[in-house]
């Protein structure tokens, strides 16, 4: 009798929010998905939704697509850079750091072989060649794809995850400074938000690199 080869491959999908945000962390989410993704991938509470790009989903539909994640039981990791950290190594860096330690975290978590896990990240984000897990260096088999939450279901749910979570943040700290409006302007530049800036000045989660 054969034994049978472990041949199941994975799909990590990776995309960040908040690049260009004045306020708050960029965030993000790394998600996992089989080669054959989930059934149902386009039907959602019942109703058909396509899945897309989170900033083409309203706030309902990037929940609904959240819960069925949930429900459907795909594994994300979500990772964070700070402001302070955006000032001092550029928003591009950060990204990338975040998308970093998103993946070591969904590895981590998930208990996988890296080299069963193939990489997509969303244009303008990119993984170094190799990680340390375990005390042991890791080679990445990545690509970058231009408009990939497009095109990706797994780069899709990633930032659909990462606007979810993030917006929530945004949100909470809304209570902490309610001057700016970041519960409906979420950190980013509207005309409410910058009008803040200059009667009030920064708070400590602004981006001081960030000009208006």
């Amino acid at each position: 009798m054969r034994k049978r080869k472990l041949s199941q491959k994975y799909i990590i999908g990776i995309d960040e929010v908040g690049r260009g945000c004045l306020a708050g962390p960029v965030t993000v989410a790394a998600t996992l998905l089989n080669i054959r993704p989930p059934q149902g991938l386009r039907s959602c509470g019942g109703r058909k939704l396509t899945l897309r790009d989170s900033k083409k989903l309203s706030a309902k539909q990037r929940e609904a697509w959240f819960d069925f994640i949930k429900q459907q039981k795909i594994s994300f990791a979500v990772a964070s850079v700070s402001p302070k950290i955006i000032d001092k190594i550029n928003i591009s860096q950060a990204a990338n750091l975040a998308a970093k330690n998103a993946v070591r975290r969904l590895i981590k978590n998930s208990k996988l072989r890296i080299q069963n896990c193939k990489f997509y990240l969303d244009g303008g984000l990119y993984l170094p060649k190799s990680i340390i897990l375990n005390s042991k260096f890791c080679i990445l088999n990545s690509t970058t794809v231009v408009k990939g939450d497009e095109k990706i279901p797994a780069i899709s749910f990633a930032s659909i995850v990462a606007k979810v979570h993030r917006d929530k943040l945004m949100k909470r700290l809304h209570k902490k400074y309610p001057r700016y409006g970041f519960i409906r302007n979420v950190g980013y530049g509207t005309k409410e938000h910058i009008k803040a800036i200059r009667k009030f000045g920064s708070s400590p989660i602004h981006r001081k690199s960030f000009k208006i």
